[in-house]
């Protein structure tokens, strides 16, 4: 059995749209083979021959004619399409309600909770990209020092603050107030967003981001904890999990830092479980409708992957998925209901195999409960395929 388990959420990074996509807006939806189609130049040799191409069709990612990984894709049970959702069913915990989310903008007893704890009244309330509300109003921020409020099609109420009037110590104890309050509202997400710059032109969000999540369900890092068995956060993960669970924490600024920070955890780890997100496919290209940048980010993750699995020793297990996808390429900039992509490799798999269609992200929680001896009641375990032959 393995001793650690090195799981990697691409975030964003869907490949076809879901049966019930409809019901989203998104039944045109494919991320991966779209940004392929659209770019015209993706090259990713090392998920091709781990079977990349075979669970979608990908200009210039052919299927592998004997891939060296498990490949499949997981269908999401949970209701909705947001970061949250997918994380937590990923770690076995599958949501039947959806999070709440603002069609226009936040309801008066919100924004009165708002103003007290902040003393004074937000600018804002309106469904924003969020570089767009800073050029709009972050001059008017600097003159009045009154936070920006916003929210987009996902279940987020988002603080935009400059970090010389609001530090971000301070715009975080007014976001955990706001936690408190949107509980009740099932509000999955309170988010600060720090931001620098002297005018609208040179405007920038800072690396100082930080969530703050509704507390997840009972969920595998639970029983990992239980168990004594280490979990190594890199990334938003932390955030989206409350903390739960997670014996150590490596931040990160962008894709570049967490796979430097995956490898310096896999130098750290013992026993356990490492549980990365690489969030610029998602935050930089997807919301931002910028499929180059999304192209280049996917080349850039390949080739460090390449560097990384001669790392991975007897005992590791490598798996890499997504938690919905963000079709930079659809109308719109909101995330998109699809399937996500699930390769499975280990030093000893002589032989990849078919892991076909999943019906829940949960199937990884089910899979990391069979490898280290913790119950679970969600999805069912794809390890047995993965013995060596």
């Amino acid at each position: 059995m393995f001793k650690r388990v090195v799981l990697i959420v691409l975030d964003g990074v869907g490949c076809g749209a879901l049966p019930d996509a409809e019901h989203y807006g998104d039944n045109n939806a494919n991320t991966l083979a779209h940004v392929a189609e659209q770019d015209g130049a993706l090259v990713l040799p090392t998920l091709q021959r781990l079977g990349l191409g075979n669970i979608v069709a990908m200009q210039g990612v052919p299927p592998a004619s004997t891939p060296e990984a498990a490949w499949g894709r997981m269908a999401e049970q949970s209701a909705g399409k947001d970061s949250t959702t997918g994380h937590w069913e990923i770690a076995g915990a599958i949501l039947e309600q959806p999070f709440a989310t603002f069609a226009e903008a936040f309801p008066e007893p919100i924004i009165q909770a708002f103003t007290e704890l902040a003393g004074v009244e937000p600018l804002g309330n309106v469904i924003a990209s969020g570089t767009e509300i800073l050029v709009e109003l972050g001059e008017e921020h600097l003159r009045t020092g009154r936070p920006i409020v916003y929210t987009s099609t996902d279940s987020v109420f988002q603080i935009a603050a400059h970090e010389d009037l609001w530090p971000p110590d301070k715009l975080y104890e007014l976001c955990r107030g706001m936690r408190q309050v949107l509980n009740e509202w099932h509000v999955g997400r309170v988010i600060a967003r720090p931001f620098v710059g002297d005018q609208a032109d040179n405007f920038r969000r800072s690396e100082r981001r930080h969530d703050f999540s509704m507390q997840p369900p009972a969920m595998i890092l639970d029983g990992l904890a239980e168990q004594q068995i280490d979990v190594f956060a890199i990334g938003k993960i932390q955030d989206i999990f409350c903390g739960r669970g997670i014996s150590r924490y490596y931040p990160t600024k962008d894709n570049a830092d967490g796979m430097e920070k995956i490898a310096v955890a896999l130098r750290d780890l013992e026993h356990g479980l490492i549980f990365a997100n690489l969030i610029d496919y998602d935050m930089l290209y997807g919301h931002r409708c910028d499929v180059t940048g999304f192209a280049r980010a996917l080349e850039q993750f390949d080739q460090w992957l390449a560097g990384f699995l001669p790392q991975l020793g007897k005992d590791d297990l490598l798996l890499i998925s997504a938690d919905h996808g963000c079709d930079p390429t659809t109308p719109g900039t909101d995330h998109s209901r699809e399937y996500v992509p699930l390769l499975a490799w280990h030093r000893s798999l002589s032989k990849g195999c078919p892991l076909g269609d999943r019906e829940t992200f949960g199937d990884i929680a089910a899979t990391l409960g069979e490898i280290f001896a913790i119950e679970t009641h969600c999805g069912n375990s794809f390890l047995p395929p993965l013995t060596a032959s």
